[in-house]
């Protein structure tokens, strides 16, 4: 992996492009703190984030695919418990008045 100045890579871009394609990463700096890194097609597809986002399920599955996974393992009488079953309050929507409706006078 090598590291180069944006400055000197505007001048050497033809062989920093060779030199990712080989598949070796190049990492460019300004003020000599690494800003970005020029990589292959075939390195930035194999990248998670460069493959487009996983529909819903697939992040699911992804998930229990994952080595540290736990199922939880709950009873429908324990999720039907998290509900309060109370009726609530009593609400009603204020009534505006309206704007067309005169003070009466008399």
């Amino acid at each position: 992996m090598s590291e180069t100045s944006i400055a000197d890579a505007k001048i050497r871009l033809t062989r920093l492009i060779q030199q990712a394609e080989s598949g070796e990463p190049v990492h460019l700096t300004r003020r000599g703190k690494p800003v970005v890194v020029l990589v292959s097609e075939a390195d930035f597809a194999r990248i998670p984030q460069a493959q487009g986002h996983l529909s819903f399920w697939d992040q699911i599955e992804e998930m229990r695919a994952d080595s540290g996974f736990e199922p939880v393992d709950l009873t429908p009488q324990e999720v039907r418990s998290w509900r309060d079953r109370s009726d609530g309050r009593d609400f009603q929507w204020p009534i505006p008045k309206s704007p067309l409706s005169r003070p009466s006078t008399g």
